[in-house]
């Protein structure tokens, strides 16, 4: 097996070794976020370790590279949804008003 994974590794000397694995503590975790956790753990049949890397897992793998492009095309469309023209200084003060 390679090394790295996490998994036992033959050193071909007739021993195995075992590499560690990282280790996070998480402190001060609010009781309904720690309540939620448990309940998605209990609904997936997992532990609470488990639904936790499970969890991070998921949210790390969402990440995805902004094109800017794309940006350019979605704000545009947005901005042709608005009847009248919309300056950036009505746009700031509504977000400022939280309408936006």
């Amino acid at each position: 097996m390679k090394p790295g994974n996490g998994a036992p590794v033959d050193n071909h000397n007739g021993t195995v070794t075992v590499l560690k694995m990282a280790t996070i503590t998480l402190k001060n975790i609010p009781a309904d976020l720690h309540r939620q956790l448990k309940k998605r753990a209990e609904e997936h049949h997992r532990s609470l370790n488990r639904e936790v890397l499970a969890t991070l897992r998921n949210v790390t793998s969402q990440s995805r590279r902004i094109e800017p492009a794309t940006l350019i095309r979605e704000a545009r469309a947005v901005r042709k949804k608005f009847k009248r023209q919309v300056s950036p200084a009505q746009i700031k003060a509504w977000i400022r008003r939280g309408r936006l």
